[in-house]
């Protein structure tokens, strides 16, 4: 939870599956029962399911609150609170496991702050023949460097304090889930 900015209440745990069983319990656990004037919900790229729960999840709560909800990049998050923490670098990379053996992947500039190309989702051996930023920021930063064999890999998870490093107009995007690749099912023909 923010307040005037600042962190007042957070929770932050790593889970593999059981994203829609925990999130309210999480939510509820927070000072007031979590209960806000606006909600800032993370849109992915990530987890169809665990996307699509959070996004759920934030606009019915919004909705019985009364609140305004809005979203924000998980890539630009990352990238927005790396380059706040430790790196001097003007560009940098987020690399994210995105499942069936991929990753999500976006580059991004200092300043101005900004995406340096739109979001990718991409294999590691692909991801190491065209990703050209020697800070490869995410989950998957190690598989990156490791395959092309260079680069400053620093591991980072998305937690949602994140947001507060990204300016206030990648804080506004429309609470619908961004998959960063096209649905697995085929229709029917």
């Amino acid at each position: 939870m923010f307040c005037d900015g600042a962190v007042v209440d957070a929770r932050h745990e790593i889970l593999g599956r059981g994203h829609a069983e925990r999130l309210i319990t999480l939510i509820a656990d927070l000072r007031g029962g979590g209960r806000a004037d606006h909600i800032l919900v993370s849109c992915g790229p990530g987890s169809f399911t665990g996307i699509r729960v959070g996004v759920a999840a934030a606009r019915g709560l919004a909705l019985g609150w009364g609140s305004s909800v809005a979203g924000y990049s998980t890539l630009a998050a990352i990238a927005a609170q790396s380059f706040a923490a430790r790196l001097d670098e003007d560009e940098l990379s987020v690399v994210m496991h995105g499942g069936h053996g991929e990753v999500f992947a976006q580059s991004f500039t200092r300043v101005p702050f900004a995406p340096a190309g739109a979001v990718e989702s991409l294999t590691i051996a692909e991801g190491a023949k065209s990703i050209t930023s020697n800070a490869i920021v995410g989950s998957a930063a190690q598989e990156l460097v490791a395959a092309r064999g260079w680069g400053a890999a620093i591991d980072a998870q998305l937690a949602a304090t994140s947001a507060q490093a990204l300016p206030a107009a990648y804080l506004a995007l429309p609470p619908s889930p961004i998959y960063g690749r096209g649905a697995d099912a085929k229709p029917m023909s």
